[in-house]
């Protein structure tokens, strides 16, 4: 299954002859009289008064075959009812309509072709009991960039040329055509932990409805769902619509981790709707879901596309289309998460004792990290003797041990010796940092304490007795 390319999008304007309103049955200019204030918009006429009849659903008893408005063919005159749309050769065009007899029955032509000289395609006879529904298709023929669609009279019961030959519900053009557009809020570059908000936007360039239009997107890999946040944004039925509830257009299906948007009027949360072309709904529908980039991305790129399966349902059978969106490609910033484990060689000591600490700084990824600087700062009661280490070296005036990069999985150590001056506890810290987002920052640091306690008390020999 698959979506043609894009043809010169063909759709009458007005086909259900719902514009203007009407109230009853009135006979009004048809759209070449410019001068009327109230004229019928898309539709033309070769009657020489140049004017259309329009019923309002009901009147008389007649009832509209579809919306609230039909169109009597005969109104004052015996004439053919038209319009001209650009065309594209080659071109599949589908059509469709309704056809009643007002006093018995009634017949008329539809026409196809170029404008001097259409084609008769078909003829229809119908009588006063129901709406008869007719559909086919018509396909451009080569050089033809104007195609007039036109429905003549031919007879009608009573043999008064004003009366006669009901329309309704017409459609003459392409087979609908769905656009998706996808883009990422914000565009990046981002880090790890963050919150990417996919949009995308169906349009339907084409001039049948799109009908029962599912949106599917994959979550990205190396992304995870943000629960609840589905909405349709713009659009048909737009509104919060989050996954929480049964009754909604859209959900989250964790078994294959992708994200189900019905779309349209009429859609539901168990089918898709119908989206009218972009003649009717010029910005089409949005929609959109958030993602929170996961630790594995960090350093990588975030790639993602949106499909969408709807129905041509404009000939006999419907046919089965797709669509599939730009691929939006996010670029997330390197990430390192690094880990600072303090020990001492003693817990208690006594002034005067040396004390030995062991700092050691990994990096679990998942990227390299550059920069990397631990603080630690010796506090009072300790005086610095030495430090030594595998990586680096240490400033015992500001506490700062200056690491530099660290490979992804690799671990060096710092060992700082310093001599205990006064009694009491005296508490240590190490902090790690780099320049890269850390995910984790719950294991930067680490405290280590010792108790000091008093040097032993000397006393003179006691005196010596007789």
């Amino acid at each position: 299954m698959s979506t043609p390319s894009a043809p010169l999008r063909v759709a009458l304007a007005n086909g259900s002859f719902e514009e203007p309103v009407v109230t009853g049955v009135e006979i009004l200019p048809d759209s070449s009289q410019t001068q009327a204030a109230k004229r019928v918009p898309g539709w033309l006429t070769t009657a020489t008064d140049h004017r259309i009849e329009l019923w309002r659903s009901g009147f008389n008893g007649v009832p509209a075959a579809h919306g609230a408005q039909f169109a009597e063919l005969n109104a004052n005159q015996v004439s053919t009812l038209y319009q001209d749309l650009p065309s594209t050769p080659g071109t599949k065009l589908y059509w469709r309509l309704y056809h009643r007899g007002r006093q018995g029955d009634d017949t008329m032509a539809l026409d196809i072709g170029a404008p001097g000289s259409p084609v008769e395609q078909r003829r229809f006879t119908d009588g006063t009991t129901a709406w008869g529904y007719y559909t086919g298709t018509y396909t451009v023929p080569a050089g033809q960039v104007l195609t007039r669609f036109a429905f003549r009279s031919i007879s009608a019961a009573g043999g008064n040329q004003g009366i006669g030959n009901f329309l309704d519900g017409i459609f003459f053009g392409t087979a609908p055509y769905v656009e998706l557009t996808k883009a990422a809020v914000p565009a990046g570059p981002l880090e790890v932990g963050d919150t990417v908000t996919y949009r995308v936007t169906a349009k339907n360039e084409g001039g049948g409805a799109a009908e029962d239009l599912v949106l599917t997107d994959a979550i990205p890999q190396g992304t995870t769902y943000l629960p609840g946040s589905l909405r349709v944004v713009d659009g048909p039925n737009a509104g919060t619509k989050s996954d929480a509830r049964g009754d909604d257009q859209a959900y989250y299906d964790a078994g294959d981790d992708k994200v189900v948007f019905h779309l349209g009027n009429g859609a539901s949360g168990v089918s898709g709707g119908s989206l009218p072309n972009t003649e009717t709904l010029p910005a089409g529908t949005t929609v959109e879901y958030r993602v929170v980039i996961s630790r594995e991305s960090g350093g990588r790129q975030i790639s993602n596309t949106a499909t969408a399966s709807y129905e041509n349902r404009l000939g006999d059978t419907p046919q089965p289309l797709t669509s599939t969106s730009n691929e939006q490609i996010t670029q997330v910033k390197p990430a390192a998460d690094l880990t600072v484990t303090k020990a001492a060689d003693a817990t208690t000591v006594t002034v005067g004792q040396t004390v030995t600490y062991r700092v050691a700084v990994r990096n679990t990824g998942p990227n390299p990290a550059t920069g990397v600087s631990v603080t630690d700062r010796l506090p009072e009661g300790l005086a610095f003797l030495s430090a030594d280490g595998t990586r680096g070296g240490y400033d015992p005036t500001t506490g700062h041990w200056a690491v530099g990069d660290l490979a992804e999985g690799a671990t060096v150590t710092l060992v700082v010796r310093a001599k205990a001056t006064r009694p009491g506890r005296v508490t240590n810290t190490a902090t790690v940092t780099g320049q890269e987002k850390d995910p984790d920052i719950t294991n930067n640091t680490d405290t280590v304490a010792i108790c000091v306690e008093p040097a032993p008390s000397c006393c003179d020999p006691c005196s010596t007795g007789v």
